[in-house]
């Protein structure tokens, strides 16, 4: 089995923040979203992995994750032209699949339990096609699968106005070979997208087998912040926690990280809270749910349950549900006792 991962797409949801890279390198917990995927896949038993990308950031993807060695992986880099659609993504792919049974994955998505059993369960009853499925509070945002009272699959309807089920598709696919029919036979949906629900009903309609399984554990779609802070908090409580730079005075109280070379001085930590290295912290109030990306510098400041990304700076600003990209910086007096921003790479803010 081959892994196909998805790394293109303009993420439009979360501009500033994507204006000046790709989504799928936002970090959650301080490590690039694409990487929990990619580790699912090689804890899978995957290794040889087509990494489809766009022409806008896929030097960028490519030089922070490399050729996939240091994650057990053998990566090849795909460019998709133009984002029309999962299935178009999977149809520029399947030169690299060869007729070999795929996974596809969405690099902006994170799965709580990894993918091995889903890959072991395709393997032993051998489907034409694999679903993931997860319930939803708002199916209306998803691809959405409608159920006969078995179980089985009788329709898939994508980002539907009155869902069948509160069944949305999580990001990942599993296909044999019969997949290619499928891409070539659907056409252009009223958004212009060749969508991958099409595809997969197409299989449906033709008397293929498609299997569902609902995830155990929680599935996260990260294409807004909300949905960026609250995976946060889901993944940062399973970081390996330790203190592996220099805190001087102040309080920690939780699962606190501290990488290599930082330095907090007199700063109060509540976790779960990852700082990364290099970092300098000083009469900070941080946590919980918060990451420090590497390289920062905070000092007579609180911020909590946010991402700050390497290379930021924040002097006197108290952050809530903020993200700010690498290199922001906020200085001077804050406007309010706290503030929720959103701030691009290299962006600054006086207060």
């Amino acid at each position: 089995m081959k892994g196909v991962v998805l790394a293109g797409g303009t993420g439009s949801r979360l501009r500033p923040i994507t204006f000046s890279m790709a989504k799928q390198l936002i970090p959650v917990a301080n490590k690039p979203i694409i990487e929990y995927g990619l580790e699912d896949l090689a804890e899978a038993g995957i290794t040889e992995v087509g990494v489809i990308v766009s022409p806008e950031t896929g030097g960028e993807v490519e030089a922070a994750v490399g050729d996939g060695a240091r994650l057990g992986l053998r990566l090849n880099y795909i460019l998709q032209d133009r984002p029309l659609g999962l299935a178009h993504a999977l149809k520029t792919a399947l030169p690299f699949v060869g007729g070999d049974d795929c996974l596809m994955y969405l690099g902006d998505n994170l799965v709580k339990d990894g993918v091995r059993d889903v890959v072991a369960d395709f393997q032993e009853h051998r489907p034409n096609c694999q679903i993931l499925l997860c319930p939803v509070d708002n199916p209306s945002s998803f691809g959405v699968a409608d159920l006969e009272p078995d179980g089985r699959i009788r329709r898939l309807v994508e980002k539907p106005t009155v869902p069948p089920s509160n069944l949305a598709l999580v990001g990942v696919y599993l296909f044999d070979g019969s997949i290619a029919e499928a891409v070539d036979a659907i056409r252009p949906s009223a958004r212009g997208e060749l969508e991958i629900t099409d595809a997969i009903q197409h299989l449906v309609e033709t008397q293929r087998t498609v299997r569902a399984s609902v995830v155990s554990g929680w599935w996260k779609d990260t294409g807004t912040k909300e949905d960026l802070l609250t995976a946060q908090e889901l993944v940062i409580p399973l970081v390996a926690h330790g203190i592996e730079g220099e805190v001087t005075g102040g309080r920690l109280e939780g699962a606190v990280h501290v990488g290599r070379g930082s330095q907090l001085v007199d700063c109060e930590v509540t976790g779960p809270v990852v700082v990364g290295d290099d970092a300098r912290l000083t009469r900070v109030r941080l946590g919980p749910q918060t990451s420090i990306g590497h390289g920062c510098r905070l000092s007579d400041a609180a911020v909590e349950g946010s991402i700050v990304m390497d290379g930021a700076e924040v002097y006197g600003w108290r952050l809530r549900n903020s993200l700010l990209g690498r290199g922001a910086r906020l200085h001077g007096a804050a406007p309010a006792p706290f503030v929720e921003v959103t701030l691009g790479e290299r962006s600054e803010i006086v207060g």
